[in-house]
């Protein structure tokens, strides 16, 4: 599966964040001499096999001299380069491409073209892929235009975009690369620049078109007896489907991962299915399945040093301990997985690792260092929502931009052959402008939907970045935005406010009892109780954990009391399983009102604090009114003790 080896150094990095195809493009090529076809046909099937041979061949073949032993030798080494390639050993695919490209040196030969395609994507590393992608389009425009080299030079240079994280560029290139084939005999070129198309759809959230692209490369891995292609095919399925929720289905490609890639003995292919697997077994509570196939994956990540993908399975188990109420040792696995700060994982990944962390720290009553971890969840979790609209818009861009330019060109085609036959065919003519017309209204109409379509996502970005999934409560940093315009627009305009702390009573039993599933059901009716107690006016928003802060603009003390009063008398209805028997659901609430000498708004929700603390104190299901003499100082010696 995917395992890079940078300069004798194995580094693992999860398959899901990387985009090489399920076979090299190089093989895009197909060799001039059939000998050479009959090895490299058998790469797709079993690389493994294919390196014994190819290994074999080269030393009976390196005493020969003549011409055609040179190119032999040399057609030798470019297989033996797609074969390192296709088992991701990098350093091993450079050395051979470089071994080739000293025999191979002719710049139409299809040889030196697969030597330097396995080369450039070995490449990793800015610089690197910056190089290689000049190399490449130097290569292509010596190409005869519409050439098969061609397309699939310009298949290598897609691959190397993407992985360069210019998805803009890349799907403008392997769209043209693709479209190129359609009206030709470039089978080949035609799945590789799919299963690449493939997986740049499937990092633009355009799940439907990944998938049936995948499709494509699956139904020819099937065709042409390619397992080891397939097996990766397979598993890039289960990847969009787990991104798409479809978590049972996810399973069932994984499946069939693992199931060739221990027919071919694959042993880092069943460690990634296995991991796919447990994490989709997470995602459905299924936690005692899911833990046996973290082990396994974590056994052979282990025995062959990938850091980065052990760090991935022990995030998975961190994850089953938290849901299973195990935070401490969730939170020594969690520790060890950010020991770098997230510097050495996936970025996309890190954000959700600190707030897992946080709520390990908090079930562990460590507060300030789950204050600290939320902070970075946030920041980190925005700095991500904005790289990934910025790529988004400029992929969205640029397909609107590919399909613009194919329209134009057709466009100019139409209008030069009418040029020549305008005095024989005028009602042709008219006929085709009519036709230009039409096509016209539908790119506006494409351009209208793809603004639509970008002001949609935006809207789900933001309520995404500024919603808790769970309650579709306002989440802790909204709550804060909305709770300091409040407080502003009450100093203003000197009317009264109050804010409120509310916690939920003796939650860790419930979760205990009668499991996670019941303590969100517990969350969510609470929300649902809010909407019914409260007015438009007030903000609930969810401050962390089973904590919520509420804020009421315009109440004086005593209708922030009867609001209070009103949703704890609510709060009892809310039902438990039978598991719950003897308990009940209630809560505590501190309140304080916006007085003179309050200086901030965290003065403000401190003073609310002290007052929950009191609640609790007292004997919970209680609601109290913050001292006025309160003075800040111990507000979170207060926190660890109502707990």
């Amino acid at each position: 599966m995917t395992l890079f080896r940078h300069s004798g150094r194995i580094s693992w990095v999860l398959l899901a964040w990387f985009v090489m195809p399920p076979a090299a493009s190089a093989m895009c090529i197909p060799s001039p001499d059939p000998a050479i076809r009959s090895i490299q046909s058998q790469v797709p099937k079993d690389a493994a096999k294919a390196l014994t041979l190819i290994r074999a061949k080269l030393d009976a073949q390196s005493h020969e001299t003549g011409a055609g032993s040179i190119a032999f030798l040399a057609g030798l080494y470019a297989v033996q380069a797609e074969a390192y390639e296709i088992l991701e050993l990098s350093a091993a695919t450079r050395t051979a491409a470089t071994e080739g490209l000293k025999l191979a040196t002719e710049v139409h030969d299809p040889v030196h073209l697969q030597l330097l395609s396995a080369y450039a994507e070995s490449a990793f590393g800015g610089a690197a892929i910056a190089a290689a992608i000049t190399t490449i389009e130097a290569a292509r425009l010596a190409q005869a235009p519409g050439s098969a080299a061609g397309t699939c030079l310009l298949i290598t240079r897609g691959l190397l975009e993407n992985r360069e994280d210019r998805a803009d560029l890349a799907i403008v290139t392997l769209t043209q690369a693709y479209r190129a084939t359609l009206s030709s005999t470039q089978a080949e070129a035609r799945m590789f620049a799919a299963s690449v198309l493939s997986i740049v759809m499937r990092s633009m959230g355009d799940y439907p078109q990944a998938l049936a692209l995948n499709k494509q490369q699956i139904d020819w891995d099937v065709a042409h007896h390619a397992y080891l292609s397939l097996s990766v095919s397979h598993f890039m399925r289960g990847q969009i489907l787990k991104l798409m929720g479809s978590y049972p289905d996810a399973v069932v490609e994984y499946f069939e991962a693992r199931k060739l890639s221990v027919q071919l003995g694959d042993e880092q292919g069943v460690a990634y299915a296995d991991q796919g697997i447990c994490g989709a077994h997470v995602e459905l509570d299924e936690f005692e399945a899911a833990q046996q196939e973290c082990a396994g994956a974590m056994q052979i990540f282990s025995a062959t040093h990938a850091e980065a993908a052990v760090k991935e399975v022990r995030a998975l188990l961190a994850r089953i301990d938290l849901r299973q109420g195990r935070p401490g040792a969730a939170l020594v696995t969690l520790n060890g997985v950010l020991d770098q700060d997230g510097a050495d994982l996936p970025p996309l990944h890190v954000p959700e690792l600190f707030e897992l962390r946080a709520r390990a720290n908090a079930a562990m009553h460590k507060y300030r260092n789950a204050y600290n971890d939320l902070h970075e969840y946030i920041e980190r979790h925005a700095a991500a929502n904005a790289a990934e609209r910025y790529r988004q818009d400029g992929a969205l861009r640029a397909r609107f931009e590919t399909d613009r330019e194919i329209e134009r060109n057709a466009s100019l085609q139409r209008e030069l052959a009418l040029s020549r036959e305008q005095s024989q065919r005028q009602a042709q003519q008219l006929r085709l402008n009519a036709i230009v017309v039409v096509v016209g209204v539908g790119v506006i109409a494409l351009l209208i939907y793809f603004l639509v379509a970008n002001f949609r996502y935006r809207q789900q970005l933001q309520k995404l970045a500024s919603q808790d999934g769970l309650t579709g409560l306002p989440n802790r940093r909204r709550t804060a935005e909305l709770a300091l315009a409040a407080m502003q627009n009450a100093r203003a305009a000197r009317l009264p406010l109050a804010v409120a702390i509310i916690d939920m009573d003796h939650f860790k039993v419930i979760n205990d009892r009668c499991g996670h599933a019941a303590g969100d059901h517990v969350l969510r009716e609470f929300a649902r109780a809010g909407g019914a107690a409260l007015h438009d006016t007030d903000i609930l928003g969810r401050w962390g954990g089973e904590e919520f802060l509420l804020v009421m603009p315009g109440a004086t003390l005593e209708v922030a009391i009867a609001n209070l009063e009103r949703l704890r008398t609510l709060v009892f209805g809310i039902k438990l399983p039978a598991s719950g028997a003897g308990l009940r659901v209630s809560v505590s609430a501190g309140v304080a009102p916006l007085e003179s000498n309050v200086k901030s708004l965290d003065d403000l929700i401190a003073r609310a604090d002290s007052a929950l603390y009191t609640a609790k104190n007292d004997g919970r299901d209680l609601v109290r009114v913050a001292d006025p003499a309160y003075v800040t100082g111990a507000h979170a010696i207060r926190r660890v003790q109502r707990q």
